[in-house]
């Protein structure tokens, strides 16, 4: 009796062995074996509308894993319908079940580049940082156009994309309103260091108005060589009580970026932004300037110029002159230029 008890409870033991293993390895392939194969890294976004099943479609779309039953099981357990966190998560390569649903459920994101531009106008601004984030793009310009807001930054309507230092940074995909404003400010303090802000006030400048000539700047020549001689020839006409005259301010007031000619009923415009009806600089930039445009102007070369105009040769680049009469010299023979390439606005 005692031998055959004995031999029931080798059986039983075994049996319950193969049983313990068994549910191992169902648990161990289902939960932590590989089963993500992509071809390299890739990213769920898992946005404010999307549900558990909305997710786990985006899982199998990007993750091509093996087998996901894994994944169900432990969303039911942790009852992750309720508990979903927004964001940008990533799956690797040989990734498990396990680990990329961990990622999801305690919101383990991946952070992101996002590049701020040197564009034209709020509008594109907004667009360019919704494409790249949660917020909307429609949220951005409401914001960027609420002089209430402006004046919370510190800035007017005008200026308020002075708060912009075009540079990639990196941030959470799902990052607020609030926290993404925060972030431009930070970064734009860093940028303006004690440095900068010593040479604009040498200029006689506040960081606005050296963005402000850099956008004129940026906007009549992509020579970088050369913006430091146009930011000194904006500064000579500054300094001198002249009108800045610059073409570029008289596009962004008639809304026409096109242009490409400049004639004398588009110098008639009623606009804050005519800088040759106006003297001294525009109410804001005309376009986000970049990190060299503005140290152009900081940096800018100090010599006699008050006048430019386009090369005859369309390099992009500029004649200079320190008297009207060499600059009316230039000026035909860029006029003649243009006429023979029957370019008239």
């Amino acid at each position: 009796m005692v031998k055959k008890n004995k031999k029931n409870l080798l059986v039983i033991t075994a049996i319950l062995f193969v049983g313990a293993t068994t549910c191992i390895g169902i648990l161990y392939y289902y939960l932590f074996y590989p089963q993500f194969h992509p071809a390299k890294d890739v990213y769920v976004y898992i946005d404010r509308d999307d549900t558990l099943d909305s997710i786990c479609n985006k899982v199998m779309a990007k993750g091509q894993p093996g087998n996901f039953a894994g994944f169900g099981w432990m969303a039911r357990h942790q009852d992750y319908s309720k508990n979903i966190h927004t964001g940008r998560y990533i799956i690797q390569p040989g990734d498990n079940i396990y680990h990329v649903f961990r990622r999801l459920a305690r919101g383990h994101q991946t952070p992101l580049n996002i590049t701020i531009g040197n564009v034209r106008t709020k509008e594109k601004l907004a667009h360019n940082i919704g494409k790249q984030l949660m917020i909307d793009s429609a949220e951005v310009v409401t914001q960027l156009l609420d002089s209430t807001f402006c004046a919370k930054m510190g800035y007017k309507e005008e200026t308020i994309v002075c708060l912009f230092i075009p540079e990639t940074y990196q941030v959470y995909w799902d990052i607020s309103m609030n926290d993404f404003f925060k972030r431009m400010k930070k970064e734009h303090d860093k940028f303006w260091n004690t440095e900068r802000l010593a040479k604009a006030k040498a200029i006689g400048l506040t960081p606005e108005e050296v963005c402000t000539i850099a956008s004129i700047v940026e906007e009549e020549t992509n020579n970088e060589k050369e913006k430091a001689m146009v930011a000194g020839l904006y500064i000579n006409r500054l300094h001198a009580s002249m009108p800045l005259q610059a073409d570029p301010t008289i596009k962004f007031a008639l809304n026409d970026f096109g242009l490409r000619r400049i004639i004398n009923n588009d110098l008639q415009i009623n606009s804050p932004y005519n800088t040759y009806k106006y003297i001294g600089l525009p109410p804001g930039p005309i376009r986000i300037p970049s990190v060299k445009g503005i140290d152009s102007v900081l940096n800018y070369v100090k010599h006699n110029y008050i006048y430019m105009c386009a090369k005859e040769d369309f390099s992009g680049t500029h004649n200079f002159a320190s008297n009207y009469t060499e600059h009316m010299a230039n000026a035909r023979k860029y006029w003649k230029a243009l006429n023979k390439r029957k370019i008239f606005n």
